[in-house]
Protein backbone atom coordinates (compact mmCIF):
# COMPACT_ATOMS: atom_id res chain seq x y z
CA UNK A 1 0.00 0.00 0.00
CA UNK A 2 1.30 3.42 -0.89
CA UNK A 3 1.36 6.10 1.82
CA UNK A 4 -1.54 8.54 1.89
CA UNK A 5 -2.18 11.10 4.58
CA UNK A 6 -5.83 10.09 5.17
CA UNK A 7 -4.92 6.42 5.62
CA UNK A 8 -2.00 7.26 7.89
CA UNK A 9 -4.22 9.43 10.04
CA UNK A 10 -6.70 6.54 10.35
CA UNK A 11 -4.05 4.68 12.35
CA UNK A 12 -2.41 7.64 14.09
CA UNK A 13 -5.73 8.90 15.44
CA UNK A 14 -6.71 5.46 16.75
CA UNK A 15 -3.53 4.68 18.67
CA UNK A 16 -4.41 6.72 21.80
CA UNK A 17 -7.84 5.05 22.02
CA UNK A 18 -6.38 1.57 21.59
CA UNK A 19 -3.83 2.28 24.30
CA UNK A 20 -6.49 3.70 26.63
CA UNK A 21 -8.71 0.66 26.13
CA UNK A 22 -5.84 -1.73 26.80
CA UNK A 23 -3.93 0.12 29.52
CA UNK A 24 -6.39 2.49 31.24
CA UNK A 25 -6.64 1.75 34.95
CA UNK A 26 -4.50 -1.34 34.45
CA UNK A 27 -2.96 -2.67 37.63
CA UNK A 28 0.76 -2.19 38.17
CA UNK A 29 1.25 -5.96 37.87
CA UNK A 30 0.31 -5.70 34.20
CA UNK A 31 1.51 -2.18 33.38
CA UNK A 32 4.98 -2.35 34.91
CA UNK A 33 6.15 -5.89 34.12
CA UNK A 34 8.47 -6.54 31.21
CA UNK A 35 9.93 -9.64 29.56
CA UNK A 36 13.06 -9.65 31.71
CA UNK A 37 16.46 -8.08 31.35
CA UNK A 38 16.46 -4.68 29.72
CA UNK A 39 13.09 -5.10 27.98
CA UNK A 40 10.33 -2.53 28.26
CA UNK A 41 7.06 -2.70 30.16
CA UNK A 42 3.81 -1.31 28.69
CA UNK A 43 4.41 1.74 30.93
CA UNK A 44 7.88 2.21 29.42
CA UNK A 45 6.57 1.85 25.86
CA UNK A 46 3.89 4.46 26.51
CA UNK A 47 6.54 6.85 27.86
CA UNK A 48 8.63 6.21 24.75
CA UNK A 49 5.66 7.02 22.51
CA UNK A 50 5.15 10.29 24.40
CA UNK A 51 8.79 11.25 23.96
CA UNK A 52 8.40 10.55 20.24
CA UNK A 53 5.40 12.86 20.06
CA UNK A 54 7.53 15.62 21.54
CA UNK A 55 10.89 15.07 19.87
CA UNK A 56 10.59 12.87 16.82
CA UNK A 57 7.89 12.86 14.18
CA UNK A 58 6.71 16.47 14.01
CA UNK A 59 10.14 17.89 14.82
CA UNK A 60 11.67 15.93 11.97
CA UNK A 61 8.84 16.81 9.61
CA UNK A 62 9.46 20.48 10.35
CA UNK A 63 13.22 20.03 9.88
CA UNK A 64 12.63 18.56 6.41
CA UNK A 65 10.30 21.41 5.50
CA UNK A 66 12.68 24.08 6.81
CA UNK A 67 16.13 22.72 5.96
CA UNK A 68 15.88 19.68 3.74
CA UNK A 69 19.10 17.68 3.90
CA UNK A 70 21.19 20.72 4.92
CA UNK A 71 20.57 20.28 8.65
CA UNK A 72 20.42 16.71 10.02
CA UNK A 73 17.75 15.62 12.47
CA UNK A 74 18.61 15.79 16.15
CA UNK A 75 19.48 12.32 17.48
CA UNK A 76 16.50 10.71 19.20
CA UNK A 77 16.96 9.45 22.76
CA UNK A 78 15.08 6.13 22.73
CA UNK A 79 15.45 5.86 26.52
CA UNK A 80 14.41 9.36 27.63
CA UNK A 81 11.12 8.01 28.98
CA UNK A 82 12.82 6.42 31.97
CA UNK A 83 13.49 9.89 33.40
CA UNK A 84 10.54 11.77 31.88
CA UNK A 85 7.87 9.34 33.13
CA UNK A 86 9.03 9.19 36.74
CA UNK A 87 6.24 9.78 39.23
CA UNK A 88 3.45 9.52 36.66
CA UNK A 89 0.67 6.95 36.64
CA UNK A 90 -0.31 4.94 33.59
CA UNK A 91 -3.44 7.10 33.33
CA UNK A 92 -1.31 10.28 33.48
CA UNK A 93 0.72 8.95 30.55
CA UNK A 94 -2.38 7.96 28.59
CA UNK A 95 -3.84 11.45 28.98
CA UNK A 96 -0.56 13.09 28.03
CA UNK A 97 -0.19 10.89 24.95
CA UNK A 98 -3.78 11.53 23.82
CA UNK A 99 -3.32 15.31 24.03
CA UNK A 100 0.08 15.31 22.33
CA UNK A 101 -1.13 13.08 19.52
CA UNK A 102 -4.23 15.20 18.96
CA UNK A 103 -2.07 18.33 18.67
CA UNK A 104 0.41 16.57 16.39
CA UNK A 105 -2.32 15.41 14.01
CA UNK A 106 -3.40 19.05 13.72
CA UNK A 107 0.20 20.07 12.97
CA UNK A 108 0.59 17.25 10.46
CA UNK A 109 -2.49 18.40 8.58
CA UNK A 110 -1.34 22.04 8.69
CA UNK A 111 2.12 21.33 7.30
CA UNK A 112 1.05 18.77 4.70
CA UNK A 113 0.30 21.07 1.77
CA UNK A 114 -0.11 18.23 -0.75
CA UNK A 115 1.49 14.94 -1.75
CA UNK A 116 4.48 16.74 -3.26
CA UNK A 117 5.91 17.11 0.29
CA UNK A 118 6.35 13.33 0.38
CA UNK A 119 9.34 13.61 -1.93
CA UNK A 120 11.14 16.22 0.17
CA UNK A 121 14.30 14.88 1.77
CA UNK A 122 15.88 15.14 5.18
CA UNK A 123 19.06 13.86 6.79
CA UNK A 124 18.89 11.21 9.51
CA UNK A 125 22.02 11.16 11.71
CA UNK A 126 22.46 7.37 11.34
CA UNK A 127 20.47 6.37 8.25
CA UNK A 128 21.47 9.19 5.93
CA UNK A 129 19.06 10.75 3.46
CA UNK A 130 15.38 9.91 3.97
CA UNK A 131 12.17 11.18 2.43
CA UNK A 132 9.15 12.70 4.10
CA UNK A 133 7.27 9.60 2.85
CA UNK A 134 9.75 7.42 4.77
CA UNK A 135 9.35 9.48 7.94
CA UNK A 136 5.55 9.62 7.94
CA UNK A 137 5.17 5.95 6.98
CA UNK A 138 7.56 5.00 9.77
CA UNK A 139 5.44 6.93 12.28
CA UNK A 140 2.45 4.71 11.47
CA UNK A 141 4.44 1.47 11.53
CA UNK A 142 6.18 2.56 14.76
CA UNK A 143 2.78 2.91 16.44
CA UNK A 144 1.68 -0.52 15.24
CA UNK A 145 4.95 -2.12 16.28
CA UNK A 146 4.65 -0.78 19.80
CA UNK A 147 0.98 -1.83 20.06
CA UNK A 148 2.09 -5.36 19.15
CA UNK A 149 4.96 -5.11 21.64
CA UNK A 150 2.62 -4.07 24.45
CA UNK A 151 0.26 -6.97 23.70
CA UNK A 152 3.20 -9.40 23.61
CA UNK A 153 4.63 -8.13 26.91
CA UNK A 154 1.25 -8.40 28.63
CA UNK A 155 0.70 -11.89 27.20
CA UNK A 156 4.17 -12.98 28.32
CA UNK A 157 3.14 -12.52 31.95
CA UNK A 158 1.09 -15.73 31.63
CA UNK A 159 3.62 -17.62 29.52
CA UNK A 160 4.31 -20.18 32.24
CA UNK A 161 0.61 -20.44 33.09
CA UNK A 162 -0.76 -21.49 29.69
CA UNK A 163 0.91 -24.89 29.81
CA UNK A 164 0.88 -26.91 26.59
CA UNK A 165 -1.27 -24.33 24.76
CA UNK A 166 1.85 -22.20 24.38
CA UNK A 167 2.65 -23.91 21.08
CA UNK A 168 -0.65 -22.52 19.69
CA UNK A 169 -0.01 -18.97 20.89
CA UNK A 170 2.27 -17.11 18.44
CA UNK A 171 2.21 -14.05 20.72
CA UNK A 172 4.34 -16.14 23.10
CA UNK A 173 6.50 -18.01 20.61
CA UNK A 174 7.44 -15.35 18.01
CA UNK A 175 9.66 -12.88 19.81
Amino acid sequence: MEYTLPQAIEILERTPGVLSALLGNLSDDWANKNEGGETWSPYDVLGHLIHGERKDWIERMKRILESGVAKPFEPFDRFAMFEESKGKTINDLLNEFRELRKANIVLLRQHYADDSVLELRGMHPALGEVSMRNLLSTWVVHDLGHLAQIARVIASQYESEVGPWKEYLPVLTRK
